[in-house]
């Protein structure tokens, strides 16, 4: 048995809960190193609403961040179609997309510091860039992975894994099994939506402590794990 096509097979599989744990790292080290929702649009949207009436104008990265995120989506929409290839064929050129915008966030972290001076210039270039990471990998569900759950909006994992896990229980239940259940297949609903929970706050708690420890340099982590993602997928493509 081939221990590296077995890898490759175990991604595939497992890719949005991957995916989910990018995210969780990338949304926590913006939080806690820029000040802004790298992965999680919403909550910069209800950010600046509260500003804007209780607190004054909000900050120039977080009015950016929707307007950066949905150019980064049509630009990954343009490249799709720029590459001729849908479907499975379109992960390996959006995961490098994803990988190369992370090690971009990372060379410029390191180098100008964003975190000292989180209203600055670099601190906005560095979090639109890590904006543009996450459309890019938001923009490779939708293409590539219809169905899957979400790798950072965790209220409607959290809603779907409740409900699967009580359709999957009372399944159990004699006395009701004969209804028609209110979820189609409950059990693989209860599966993908939790490893996307877990996958991202397993994330949130590995970014929490690479900023913690490494600083500038916790932007490394995510860029490990895309890289590492990207390879194996490239890998099991070209085999």
């Amino acid at each position: 048995m081939n221990p590296s096509a077995d890898a490759v097979g175990l991604l595939a599989k497992h890719l949005p809960l991957v995916l989910s744990v990018i995210a969780g790292m990338v949304d926590v080290i913006g939080y806690l190193s820029l000040k802004l929702f790298t992965a999680h649009v919403t909550g910069n949207i209800v950010v600046i609403a509260a500003q804007l009436v209780y607190g004054g104008p909000p900050k120039m990265d977080q009015i950016l961040a929707v307007p950066v995120f949905i150019l980064a989506v049509a630009g990954v929409w343009l490249i799709a179609h720029a590459l001729h290839r849908r479907g499975p064929a379109l992960r390996r050129p959006l995961l490098l997309i994803q990988f190369l915008l992370l090690t971009c966030v990372l060379i410029v972290a390191v180098i100008y510091h964003p975190d000292a001076d989180p209203s600055g210039l670099m601190s906005d270039i560095t979090a639109m860039i890590a904006v543009s990471a996450m459309a890019s990998q938001y923009s490779l569900l939708q293409l590539t992975l219809p169905g899957a759950p979400s790798t950072a909006v965790m209220t409607g994992n959290l809603t779907k894994t409740v409900l699967a896990f009580l359709e999957t229980t009372s399944e159990r239940d004699s006395l009701i099994s004969e209804r028609q259940p209110l979820i189609k297949d409950a059990r693989q609903e209860l599966r993908t939506t939790l490893q996307a929970v877990v996958g991202f706050f397993a994330g949130c708690l590995l970014g929490a402590g690479a900023v913690f420890w490494l600083r500038d340099w916790a932007w490394s982590l995510p860029v490990i794990v895309a890289g590492v993602t990207w390879a194996l997928v490239a890998r099991g493509t070209n085999e």
